[in-house]
């Protein structure tokens, strides 16, 4: 079985200070989230922490698109 990254990983990828994309946005809150599951991969497991826990995740459609991309670049 081949290696995959987490969500969170690939998530810091994403980040940048400067730009408002909201991918871009959501990952740099995540990184200041110390509770976030950073080993996790599972879709269900880390939409229910964040919708329980990320107060500066305005909508889910951004994780929705964010967890895509992901699935999108660990495909091979």
């Amino acid at each position: 079985m081949a290696y995959r990254e987490s969500f969170y990983r690939y998530l810091m990828t994403l980040r940048d200070a400067d730009s408002n994309d909201e991918v871009a946005q959501f990952a740099n809150n995540a990184q200041n989230d110390q509770t976030f599951p950073k080993q996790e991969q599972d879709y269900d497991k880390l939409s229910d922490y964040l919708e329980l826990n990320a107060g500066y995740l305005s909508s889910m459609s951004i994780f929705d698109q964010a967890y895509q991309m992901y699935r999108d670049k660990m495909m091979y």
